[in-house]
């Protein structure tokens, strides 16, 4: 029989322990120790952000507190999160907070987050220390690293891009924080890209590239570049967001390369990547650094117009010529164009006779062989393909793939909150920061039974 609860279950006063209400199983649970002790190391460091007059401000730990618990589980609105830590005990317990203890109102939440976080490198200091935690539990070998960089979209509408010429930066609209970023960067451009200015630009994030990668749709994004550790764990150790460009992204593993090498002392023997990172340039600086580049080589030298291609010339190295098929000369004049190309151009009285013309340049007067100034390297790099270690490394290119997956269906990475280069910044870390302690609880952590049993 079915009956109905009449009692009121209310009782005046109850004796509650937060700290038993949180298994020991628990996420958070299990990260709290770690970054107990990273925030121990860097609180002094937050110190100089904050005065020492006016109203009290909100306790930093909290705030990062908070925002970790959004990282890792996808609350990415400050509305939301603030909402979440003041009903999930979970929540509260890990961003020490009591029962009674008020949560943060939204709006101090994002002036803070959007204000002195911003001027400092917190985030960073954070992704480094849990790196070194990460090391030192034996889950980063650092014999080889993959690199990848994958499309995450702008706080920007795809529908108001504009040229860049038709857009007034004098406007009071226009005063913020990610233009300020876009117009400083314009002095810093790379002289070595060699490309054209952005046909369209976003008026409120024009740090964003307007991209259709990854056959997506046309968008405003950024590029979350990740350099991991292809051990077991597949520990991320360097993180860096650039604008959803090609160049960008190639361009950003260098630095990730050499800060890796100078804060945790790690220098990868190989390193993997896909087909984008392979142009002579960065292979070529790979190769210089004492890296092995298991990396595809960007060749477009083949024709599919049923004439000579590239390979079908031999170069001689001593003479630095090409020869033809029917052993012609050809010869440079050492012009270096574009920044990275030579010429080898053929004699018109070799060609204009030649039998092989209309299968070698039918709509020229001469053959020109192009040569990257890094052939050698690229050379170098074909030469790895097929070989037991380079299949090897492509299967455990797929590590990196997944951290982005991760990162988009688990941490609800999909979209950036804040904008400008700055803030995506600060948004990669985060999520970095967040996979790399589930990792690290992951790998780590033991039931307590299981713990006991191993004792005896």
């Amino acid at each position: 029989m079915m009956g109905r609860q009449t009692s009121d279950q209310s009782q005046l006063f109850y004796l509650f322990n937060l700290e038993q209400r949180i298994p020991a199983s628990h996420l958070l649970r299990r990260i709290n120790p770690i970054l107990t002790q990273v925030l121990a190391e860097l609180r002094e460091k937050l110190v100089p952000f904050y005065s020492e007059i006016g109203r009290p401000s909100v306790d930093p730990e909290l705030m990062l507190r908070m925002l970790i618990v959004g990282y890792c589980y996808g609350i990415r609105f400050e509305r939301r999160l603030c909402e979440e830590v003041a009903l999930h005990l979970a929540y509260r317990w890990f961003c020490r907070l009591d029962l009674d203890d008020e949560v943060p109102d939204h709006s101090t939440f994002s002036v803070n987050r959007h204000g002195r976080f911003r001027h400092s490198d917190i985030f960073r200091q954070i992704f480094e220390a849990v790196v070194f935690a990460c090391m030192n539990a034996g889950l980063v070998k650092g014999e080889g690293f993959a690199v990848d960089a994958s499309v995450i979209e702008a706080n920007a509408s795809r529908c108001h891009g504009n040229a860049p010429d038709e857009i007034d930066w004098s406007l009071p609209e226009r005063q913020t924080r990610a233009a300020a970023e876009f117009l400083a960067g314009l002095d810093d451009e790379d002289p070595d890209a060699n490309r054209n200015p952005p046909k369209v630009i976003s008026p409120v994030d024009p740090c964003s590239a307007w991209t259709a990668k990854a056959n997506k749709r046309v968008q405003f994004g950024y590029g979350l570049n990740y350099l991991i550790d292809i051990g077991p764990a597949a520990v991320i150790v360097g993180v860096e967001a650039t604008p959803a460009r090609t160049y960008d992204e190639v361009a950003a593993t260098k630095p990730m390369l050499e800060r890796t090498e100078k804060i945790f002392g790690l220098k990868p023997k190989r390193l993997v990547a896909d087909t984008a990172y392979g142009t002579g340039k960065f292979l070529g600086w790979l190769i210089g650094a004492g890296v092995t580049p298991h990396i595809p080589v960007w060749d477009k030298s083949t024709r599919e117009d049923g004439t000579f291609s590239r390979s079908d010339f031999k170069f001689d190295k001593d003479r630095n010529v090409y020869n033809c098929p029917t052993g012609k000369l050809l010869k440079t004049t050492g012009r270096i164009l574009s920044g990275y190309m030579l010429r080898y151009t053929a004699s018109t009285r070799d060609c204009g006779p030649c039998p092989l013309k209309s299968k070698c340049c039918p709509n020229s007067p001469q053959r020109i062989v192009p040569r990257d100034v890094n052939e050698d390297a690229r050379d170098h790099a074909r030469a790895l393909m097929g070989t037991p270690e380079y299949e090897r490394s492509r299967d455990e290119r797929k590590k990196v793939e997944m951290k982005f997956a991760h990162a988009k269906s688990h941490h609800g990475f999909e979209r950036l909150r804040l904008r400008g280069i700055s803030g995506a910044r600060d948004e990669c870390h985060l999520v970095a920061i967040a996979q790399n302690l589930k990792t690290l609880a992951k790998y780590i952590w033991r039931p307590p039974d299981a713990t006991v049993a191993c004792a005896t």
